[in-house]
């Protein structure tokens, strides 16, 4: 089993995976103040609560959009499991040409989302990811990542909303049964979740246009689950993508 961790700008995913089985995946918040120790003890604690000794991870590898906390869970990977981890980023091989003006620029999150959906799926593909931000990642019939979208996430939005209005208050986020809300929650609500849905379908109708063909869609992400049912567009939900893209990635730069 390796130990993939994905950190992204609210929520850092831990996950145990080998090519049998997802072991776990557990979600801790991303907290540019905490210490490699803090990390550390946090890994531990997911490790335990799973009944899964540091023993049997033989490895590690790390997706990261927050650069500053690179080093920091680089260290508590190593206090915790004693391995180093596999950082990807530039100089790891992803068996991916990246057709971008500026390929360095690309997140690394939308990249193995890309290398997890082609070894799974028909190509071409867009994988959407839903996190603080919503990407769109698109790699065309031939496996090239060609570019995609970014837009903001729904609870970006939702906050955004609440935090600019007087009136207007933090609520959560849950599928309204209308369109047509009664009250302001479920005005809110409904705003937030059905322009989402219809972005996503909409970006998805530009998209198969500019490709000239149908693409399989793939979605992840913890937020994916309340949308992607709710689109027209036939979209596959996998929670452990990027996960499984992690250990295509690590399995690609150790053997």
């Amino acid at each position: 089993m390796i130990l993939a961790i994905d950190m992204g700008n609210t929520n850092t995913v831990i996950g145990g995976i080998d090519e049998e089985k997802t072991y776990f995946i557990e979600r801790v918040t991303t907290d540019q103040n905490r210490t490699d120790t803090e990390y550390a003890v946090a890994i531990k604690n997911v490790l335990e609560m799973h009944q899964i000794h540091s023993d049997s991870i033989e490895g590690a590898i790390l997706s990261s959009v927050v650069p500053p906390l690179n080093s920091t869970i680089l260290r508590a990977v190593e206090k915790a499991v004693g391995v180093s981890p596999l950082l990807v980023g530039p100089g790891i091989k992803t068996g991916v040409n990246i057709l971008m003006d500026n390929p360095k620029t690309v997140g690394s999150d939308m990249i193995v989302d890309v290398v997890a959906a082609s070894h799974e799926h028909p190509l071409p593909l867009v994988v959407i990811d839903m996190g603080t931000a919503t990407t769109l990642s698109v790699a065309d019939k031939h496996g090239n990542y060609i570019g995609g979208v970014i837009l903001p996430g729904l609870r970006v939005s939702l906050n955004s909303l609440s935090g600019k209005t007087a009136q207007l208050p933090y609520i959560s986020l849950e599928v309204p049964d209308k369109v047509i809300g009664k009250n302001t929650i479920d005005c809110m609500r409904a705003g937030i979740i059905f322009s989402n849905v219809d972005m996503i379908d909409g970006i998805l109708d530009r998209m198969e246009k500019e490709l000239k063909e149908t693409p399989t869609v793939i979605a992840t992400g913890g937020l994916a689950r309340f949308i992607t049912p709710l689109c027209r567009h036939r979209i596959i939900y996998d929670d452990a993508l990027l996960l499984k893209g992690l250990l295509i990635l690590y399995r690609k730069n150790t053997q």
